[in-house]
């Protein structure tokens, strides 16, 4: 856990885009869990109900990957966090094309959520070079 975040990596872009991905996330796993928590005809469990989950605890931990990565003093550290990075927001892409299968009105936020995404996988590759 980081204690100490420095105050320009607030304003950094890239941890900005997380943080509004991060609220994104949050409202739209909170509407599809609405329409998703209830059973199935045979008592069964909507299986898209733990998607909804795993979106909101993959941008959970964008922020803090982001901040490490910038904290590390060394370049194998670096590039640790910056490997974290991109596998969360591949996770994060990956669960929302499963999301967008599930019959809910809440998918129709989807669209939102995967045009903030792809502005923050910009935003992360001039970061990388940044780093």
């Amino acid at each position: 856990m980081i204690t100490h975040i420095s105050s320009s990596l607030f304003h950094s872009p890239l941890y900005q885009k997380a943080m509004d991905i991060l609220m994104l996330t949050r409202s739209i796993s909170a509407y599809l869990h609405q329409d998703l928590s209830n059973l199935k005809s045979d008592n069964s469990e909507n299986d898209f109900i733990y998607f909804s989950g795993d979106i909101v605890q993959q941008s959970v931990s964008l922020a803090p990957e982001i901040a490490k990565a910038e904290e590390a003093r060394y370049s194998e550290k670096k590039h640790k966090h910056i490997a974290s990075v991109k596998r969360l927001t591949y996770l994060l892409n990956k669960n929302i094309k499963r999301l967008e299968k599930c019959s809910s009105n809440g998918k129709d936020y989807l669209p939102l959520l995967r045009s903030e995404l792809k502005k923050f996988k910009q935003l992360q590759r001039t970061w990388h070079l940044t780093l």
